[in-house]
C-alpha cells in the first residue's frame, strides 16, 4: 500500500499510473481540468489500453465542462459512460488499473485540489478492494444497485454511516480528523460520547457550533479531505464528510486501512499541520459554516478575505519560490505578472465556485425528497 500526500506528491504519481497500464484503466470523475492527466488517458487508449470513463451527470456549475470533456475522450477512443441522476451528487474518485490496482483519492483531478489543496489517496492492490471497485464501476456505468461487501470498502450511500459509526466508536485514545465540515447530529454525538469516554478527538477543518470539540482550521492551504485516524492504528481515507450528505444522498468512497507506513504518514501529516500557525474556528465562524446551505446563492456567498487566507498563502509561496529561481527582474516582465493574474483569479473562481455548490447541497436534498413525495402521492 502506498499513500498520495497532497500538494507535496503533485499529479506524478497518477501520471505514471496511467502510463503504467497495460490492460485497462477505469476512472471515475466529479472534476477535471488537468489537460496532463487527459492526455495520459488518451496516450493509454492510443497505444491499446481499454480506457474507460465515467463521468458524473452534474457538478454545480461545471456540467457544460463534463460535456466537453465527454466528447474529447469519445473522439481519442475512450469508452465514456455517464452516471445516473437518482443521488444529487457523484462525488467519489478513483482508477482502477488493469483490474489490480486501486487508487481511491479524496481530491478531485484539478490544478485548485492536487497543487493548493491538503488532500490524500491510498494506492492499494488489496484483491477485496479491487474486487468491490470494479463492481462498484460497473454498477454506476450500468446505473445498477451496488451493495458493498466489507465493511472496509466505505460506500454512500450504501454503508458509509453503519461503517463510520463504528469506526469511531471503536476509537479507544485518539481522534485525528480531517473534515471540512461535521455536521451530522449522530456522528456528532458519537464524538461527544467519545469526547466523554476520555478520548482525545482534534478536528482539522469545522464542526456545527455546540460540537465542544477541539477544532482548528488548517493554515497555509485549502483542505479538500476526509480522513479520520483511530488510536494511531488505522484511519478511514475518503471523500465523505460527518454530514447527513455525504453519508446518505451522495456517492461518496473510502477505505478504512490498517497499513502501518501509511498511517504513520497521515499522523505526521496531521501533526504537521496541526502545530501550523493556528487558526481557531470561533463560535460565529462555525455557527456560519452551520447556516452556510440556509444562504447559499448570489451575495450572499461570497467569500471572506480570511476565508481566502490558505489560497493567498499559497499564491504567496508559489511567487517567492519563482522570484528565488529567477530574480527580481522578472516581476518587470508584464507577460509574467498577466499570467501569475490569470492563475490566481482561475483559483479563486474554482475556490467561490465550490462553496457556493456545497452551500446548495442542502436544497438539493429537500428538492429530491419533495420531487419523490410527489411521485408516491401521484402513485
Amino acid at each position: 500500500m502506498k499513500l498520495i500526500i497532497e500538494p507535496a506528491d503533485g499529479v506524478a504519481p497518477l501520471l505514471a499510473a496511467i502510463k503504467g497500464a497495460k490492460r485497462s484503466i477505469e476512472i471515475a470523475i466529479f472534476r477535471f481540468d488537468r489537460t496532463d492527466v487527459e492526455n495520459a488517458l488518451k496516450a493509454a487508449a492510443g497505444r491499446g489500453v481499454k480506457v474507460t470513463v465515467l463521468i458524473a451527470f452534474a457538478n454545480r456549475g461545471g456540467e457544460a465542462r463534463l460535456r466537453k470533456l465527454e466528447l474529447r475522450c469519445l473522439a481519442a477512443g475512450i469508452i465514456v459512460a455517464r452516471t445516473s441522476n437518482d443521488l444529487i451528487r457523484y462525488h467519489d474518485k478513483f482508477i482502477l488499473i488493469d483490474r489490480r490496482v486501486l487508487h481511491v483519492l479524496s481530491f478531485n483531478f484539478t490544478h485548485l485540489d492536487i497543487d493548493h489543496s491538503r488532500g490524500f489517496a491510498v494506492v492499494t492492490t488489496h484483491a477485496n478492494w479491487v474486487r468491490e471497485a470494479a463492481k462498484l464501476f460497473r454498477a454506476d456505468c450500468t446505473r445498477s444497485k451496488y451493495m458493498p461487501k466489507t465493511e472496509t470498502f466505505v460506500v454512500s450511500p450504501s454503508n458509509a454511516r453503519k461503517a463510520l459509526d463504528t469506526f469511531l466508536k471503536g476509537a479507544k485514545t485518539q481522534l485525528l480528523i480531517y473534515d471540512p465540515k461535521i455536521s451530522d447530529k449522530a456522528m456528532l454525538h458519537t464524538l461527544q460520547e467519545r469526547v466523554k469516554a476520555g478520548v482525545e478527538v482534534k478536528v482539522i477543518g469545522s464542526a456545527a457550533q455546540g460540537a465542544h470539540l477541539d477544532v482548528q482550521k488548517l493554515a497555509g492551504q485549502r483542505l479538500h479531505t476526509r480522513t479520520i485516524i483511530r488510536d494511531r492504528r488505522q484511519a478511514f481515507v475518503g471523500s465523505q464528510s460527518l454530514r447527513a450528505q455525504e453519508l446518505d444522498s451522495r456517492r461518496e468512497l473510502g477505505l478504512i486501512i490498517k497499513d502501518t507506513k501509511a498511517v504513520k504518514a497521515l499522523i505526521a501529516t496531521f501533526e504537521s499541520d496541526w502545530v501550523a500557525p493556528k487558526v481557531k474556528s470561533a463560535p460565529a465562524e462555525q455557527k456560519a459554516s452551520a447556516n452556510a446551505p440556509a444562504a447559499a446563492s448570489g451575495k450572499e456567498a461570497a467569500m471572506s478575505p480570511k476565508e481566502l487566507d490558505p489560497l493567498a498563502a499559497s499564491v504567496k509561496k508559489a511567487v517567492k519560490k519563482a522570484v528565488a529561481a529567477s530574480g527580481e527582474d522578472m516581476l518587470a516582465d508584464n507577460d509574467v505578472k498577466h499570467e501569475m493574474k490569470k492563475v490566481v483569479k482561475q483559483a479563486v473562481k474554482e475556490a467561490v465556485k465550490e462553496a457556493v455548490q456545497d452551500a446548495q447541497d442542502v436544497k438539493d436534498v429537500k428538492d429530491a425528497k419533495d420531487a419523490k413525495d410527489v411521485k408516491a402521492a401521484e402513485a
